[in-house]
This record gives C-alpha cells, structure tokens and sequence, in this order.
C-alpha cells in the first residue's frame, strides 16, 4: 500500500513538469515567464557575486566575534542577492508592460528600476554604482571613439588613465581620506600605513599586527 502510495506520488509529479514544461514553451507566456526567470537570476548571481567578496572583507578588515561576522556577511550577500533580483524584475517588467523595446525605452525602464531599487544609499549599493560607473565611463569613452565624436588616439591611452588614477586615489587617501568609500579607506590603510608599524617577526612576516599585548 506505502508503494502504491510513492507510485502515485511519483506520477503526479512527473505529470505536474509536463504541464510545467508545456507551460514553459508557451510563446504567449515568453515576456511574463522571462520577467520570472530574471528575478531568478538576479537572485542566484547577486548572492555568487557578494558572498565571496563580504567573506574575504570581512574576515581581512572587520572585528567581531566569529557569528558577528558570518552575520555581516549574510546580511550583505541577502541585500545583493534582493536588489539584484528586483531589479531585473523591475526592468524586465517594465520592458515588457510597454511591449517594445527601444533605446529610450530600456533606459527609461533601467532609470526607475535604479531609483526604486538602487536608490537607498548604502554600502551594498554604493558599491555597485561604483562598479557599474567605472565601466560606463569606458564604455561612453569607446563609444565616442567608435562613433567618430572623438578621434581615435595614437598611442594606447591606458598607461596614462592609469597613472591619474593612482595618483588621484593615493592623493585623496592621503589628504581627503573621508571622501573615499570605507571600504577602500581599509584597504588602504592596511597596504600603506599598516606596512609602516612592527616589532618584531611575527608582526612584519607572518601577521599585520599583533595581538597580544607584549
């Protein structure tokens, strides 16, 4: 009776991905079903992206107790993960509500989701405008070269792009340290101020500082 039982559980379930299935390869249902399968993305990629990142940060550069940090890397991954998620949701939705796409329209889509889901200025997601700016702008800067609005240089630009960046940073570390993000402060301040403060082996080869009181 218990084996009957499985059997039929068995086959409702093999029943029930056929009308999943069928339900997928539905053309009709293509825009809604691709707004479902962003979210779904923006979920699983944010949460691959920000978990490895908060686990090295935090366990380098933050003090706490052991569940203190495993808190704080939860809770960083959790908010990546969501915004992601919601904003793909959000973009994809609104692409599909107006039924084309057109460039005004992805950017006017892109606009609100950024205001609404990426609006809140916090760590998380000031970290990702960053990341996403960096790129922008070289992108926008081929995009004048390939467009002919700027002429295409004659030397590779890149060596000169990084010096000024260097320079600017280590500047602003140097003299204006509160206009950097935290988390570069602490990278930072562990490369060029940790390295100048020792007493012994154990704290210039092996550890960055001691932790007993000798």
């Amino acid at each position: 009776m218990a084996g009957g039982a499985m059997a039929g559980g068995g086959d409702a379930l093999r029943a029930l991905l056929r009308a999943a299935n069928a339900l997928l390869r539905q053309r009709r249902y293509r825009a809604a079903l691709a707004v479902i399968k962003g979210f779904r993305n923006g979920a699983v990629y944010g949460a691959k992206i920000r978990a490895p990142h908060a686990l090295v940060m935090t366990f380098l550069f933050k003090s706490g107790s052991l569940r203190e940090k495993l808190k704080s890397i939860a809770q960083a991954t959790y908010a990546h993960s969501r915004n992601l998620a919601y904003f793909v949701f959000t973009y994809k939705g609104l692409l599909a509500a107006q039924g084309k796409k057109t460039p005004f329209h992805s950017f006017l889509a892109a606009c609100i989701g950024g205001w609404l889901v990426f609006g809140d200025n916090n760590p998380v997601n000031s970290q990702i405008i960053m990341y996403l700016l960096s790129r922008i702008l070289f992108g926008l800067a081929r995009l004048a070269v390939d467009k002919g609005y700027i002429p295409q240089p004659r030397q590779d630009p890149f060596p000169l792009l990084a010096a000024l960046v260097w320079g600017t940073v280590l500047w602003l570390f140097e003299y204006h340290r509160e206009t950097l993000q935290p988390s570069l402060q602490s990278s930072m301040t562990y490369l060029y101020e940790d390295s100048e403060v020792w007493h012994d082996v154990s704290d210039f080869l092996i550890y960055n500082k001691r932790t007993d009181s000798k």
